[in-house]
C-alpha cells in the first residue's frame, strides 16, 4: 500500500519534474486511515495525471473480498463508478481536457483471489484518471465528485505538482472544489 502510493508518487513526480519536493514527501510516508482519500495531481505540458488511493473502507465500508450478494452489489457499484472518472475528475471547462485513460487496482475486489492469497487487514483501491487537455494553461482547478459518489469520504489530502509548482491541500465534506497553484 505504502509502496505503491509512493512509486505513483515518485513516478508522478518525475513526469512533472518534481522529485525534490516528493522525496521529502515519500520519506514521511503516510498512514492508512478510514474516511480519507488521498490524490497527487501533476500536470506536465498537455497531460494531467490525478492517482487516488483510499481505503476500501473509505468506499465500501469494508476492507475484504465481497461475502455477501450485497457486499459484491457495492464493490461493483463502487467499480462502476470509480470507472467513469471524468464524474469524479472535472477539470475547469476552460482547460478543454478530455479523459483519454483510467486505471483501477484494488485486489481485494477482484471477482477471484490470485493464488495464495488471503484477505489483508487493510485494504486499498489504487486509481489513476490521465486527461489530455487542449488549454494547459487555463487548467485554474477540478472540481471533484467523489464526495458525491462516495459518502464515506470524510477528507482528501491533495499534494499538486505542476509548472507553477507544487502545493499540498486538504479538503473537508463538502467542499469540492480543489484550485490549482497559479
Amino acid at each position: 500500500m505504502l509502496l505503491n502510493r509512493s512509486l505513483r508518487l515518485l513516478r508522478t513526480s518525475l513526469m512533472s519534474g518534481a522529485l525534490v519536493a516528493s522525496c521529502a514527501v515519500l520519506a514521511q510516508g503516510s498512514a492508512h486511515v478510514h474516511g480519507l482519500v488521498n490524490l497527487d495531481v501533476a500536470v506536465e505540458a498537455q497531460t494531467l495525471t490525478v492517482d487516488l488511493e483510499a481505503p476500501l473502507d473509505s468506499l465500501l465500508g469494508f476492507e475484504h473480498r465481497p461475502r455477501t450478494p450485497a457486499q459484491r452489489k457495492a464493490a461493483d457499484d463502487a467499480m462502476k463508478r470509480m470507472n467513469d472518472g471524468a464524474s469524479l475528475v472535472r477539470p475547469a471547462a476552460a482547460a478543454q481536457c478530455t479523459l483519454a485513460k483510467t486505471t483501477i487496482e484494488a485486489e481485494a475486489l477482484q471477482s477471484t483471489a490470485p493464488a495464495g492469497a488471503k484477505d489483508a487487514e487493510h485494504a486499498d483501491l489504487d486509481a489513476t484518471f490521465v486527461f489530455t487537455c487542449a488549454q494547459p494553461d487555463k487548467l485554474a482547478s477540478i472540481e471533484l465528485g467523489l464526495f458525491d459518489a462516495f459518502q464515506r469520504i470524510k477528507r482528501i489530502e491533495v499534494q499538486v505538482a505542476g509548472p507553477q509548482g507544487q502545493s499540498k491541500q486538504t479538503l473537508e465534506r463538502p467542499q469540492k472544489l480543489l484550485k490549482l497553484a497559479r
